[in-house]
């Protein structure tokens, strides 16, 4: 659903705005020290602001909030003194996102924005915090109606509707992650995306099961196999105008719900399985962004969608794929399916879209959770450069990954006596993430390739600064920060 918070950017005081606009909230930004302009205000403040951050032993950190009453006019408002850090970007998000928080319930909050720094970032904490989600009867307090940022840079209203773009973006990505599979199908996903290319101008087509099975997408015929909502290929492409030099391929995992099929998932390993689809939920919402943010390079989004169940017709351990392409997998274990689905759109990434570079992402493995744990994400790459590039996107959006090697020498794991690849390792070495991206770089070709394994940041169990419980939407802002060129 999209996001209950209205934002947009005015001129003056805190005091002035909220009377104007009827606000219940105000918050004027606090430096390191702790420094706070109490002129800023514009009203008269109700007790020695520097008094009051001593009293609280506050100083200024990012996250930080002192609070206290004051009268506006006749009515009674609060005063929110929010630390900024730093006032690096990601400070700002930090603070936006403790302010937003703060105000939850609240018709208004208007904001001093703090000078100098990246208000898009403090925008997209904002929103993202205000992220809501929920089916039935909505919730007794909502997220703050209204969030106005004061400041007099010319700027500021780019920026702003920048964040807000990315922030939209991310709720997107986490709306289709949290929707139940009761309604999430392959063809409900299509569905989705056929809306999304009509919104943002972009082409799309989608492969049902008699083309999948006709054009040898074998991976994904396999997996869906033993589920009546049969798979589906999602291709949304955009041109930016003028025509563009580069073309670059973004590849999500789809599965709309895993039950590991017959390698079947314990139940408690299956509550969030409806998340497993959450990287083709964010490459659709990175494809609805990218002419709001005007990226100058065309790009192909492709969505490997399939459900992951048991049943007379599901593929067994020991059955062999034939991917498109012809390449070929022997299946040992059906609750490794992801990597087959990304197989298939891999390899016709290569072999049909030729692109100067291709990006996939995947809830993939149980294993890059645990090595780099709830708030990185795992990169493979065969390129130093994009994986350069990708990395300091993440850092400079919010969205860290951490290189893992491709170890030639762990490429024995993973081969079959009956295929050209194993989808799981069999000779007890271990790293599992490792082993996903070496049957991946099969598929790949010999061109520029990421992979991206979001397994840990992919879903959150609690709110945390701009994440919010359930989908996090992990890796659209990472992507629109590397194909805007903002990092």
């Amino acid at each position: 659903m999209p996001i209950h918070t209205r934002i947009s950017t005015a001129t003056g005081t805190p005091g002035t705005a909220a009377l104007t606009e009827g606000a219940e909230l105000l918050a004027l930004p606090v430096r390191p020290g702790p420094e706070v302009d109490p002129a800023a205000l514009g009203v008269t403040a109700p007790v020695d602001l520097a008094a009051l951050l001593a009293f609280h032993d506050a100083k200024g950190e990012a996250g930080e909030v002192v609070a206290c009453p004051l009268t506006l006019g006749d009515r009674p408002a609060e005063l929110l003194l929010y630390g900024v850090g730093d006032g690096s970007a990601s400070a700002l998000r930090k603070a936006g996102a403790t302010v937003a928080r703060r105000a939850k319930g609240r018709r208004g909050l208007v904001v001093a924005a703090p000078e100098g720094g990246d208000l898009a970032a403090f925008a997209e904490g904002a929103l993202l915090a205000s992220y809501e989600f929920w089916i039935g009867e909505a919730p007794r307090k909502r997220s703050v109606g209204a969030l106005t940022v004061l400041t007099a840079d010319p700027a500021a209203a780019a920026a702003v509707e920048r964040g807000a773009t990315i922030a939209s973006a991310t709720a997107l990505a986490r709306d289709l992650a949290n929707t139940p599979s009761t309604d999430k199908t392959p063809a409900w996903l299509a569905e989705r995306a056929a809306e999304i290319a009509a919104r943002a101008g972009l082409r799309v087509r989608v492969r049902d099961e008699r083309a999948l099975r006709d054009e040898g997408f074998g991976g994904l015929i396999a997996v869906g196999s033993g589920s009546v909502r049969p798979p589906r290929l999602i291709e949304l492409t955009y041109e930016p105008d003028g025509g563009a030099e580069r073309h670059l391929v973004l590849v999500g995992k789809g599965i709309t719900f895993d039950s590991g099929g017959l390698s079947l998932k314990p139940n408690d390993n299956m509550k969030t399985m409806k998340t497993d689809m959450a990287a083709g939920g964010v490459v659709l919402a990175v494809m609805g962004a990218l002419r709001d943010l005007g990226v100058r390079v065309r790009v192909t989004g492709l969505v490997a969608a399939a459900e992951n169940m048991p049943s007379g017709t599901a593929m067994r351990p020991s059955d062999v794929i034939t991917h498109y392409g012809g390449r070929t997998s022997e299946v040992l274990n059906t609750d490794a399916e992801g990597r087959l689905v990304l197989a298939d759109a891999l390899a016709y990434a290569d072999a049909v879209l030729e692109p100067d570079a291709v990006v996939d992402m995947a809830t993939l493995t149980g294993a890059a959770k645990v090595a780099l744990g709830l708030r990185y994400g795992a990169l493979f790459a065969t390129d130093d450069a994009l994986a350069a590039g990708l990395a300091e996107a993440g850092d400079g959006c919010g969205e860290p990954v951490w290189r893992l090697p491709l170890v030639e020498d762990y490429r024995v794991a993973i081969e079959s006596d009956v295929a050209d690849v194993a989808n799981i390792e069999r000779r007890g070495f271990g790293g599992g993430a490792i082993m996903a991206a070496l049957f991946l770089r099969e598929f790949v070709g010999d061109r520029p390739w990421a992979h991206l394994d979001i397994a840990g940041p992919g879903r959150s169990t609690s709110d945390d600064a701009e994440i919010t419980k359930g989908a996090t939407g992990y890796g659209a802002r990472l992507l629109l920060s590397w194909l805007t060129g903002r990092h």
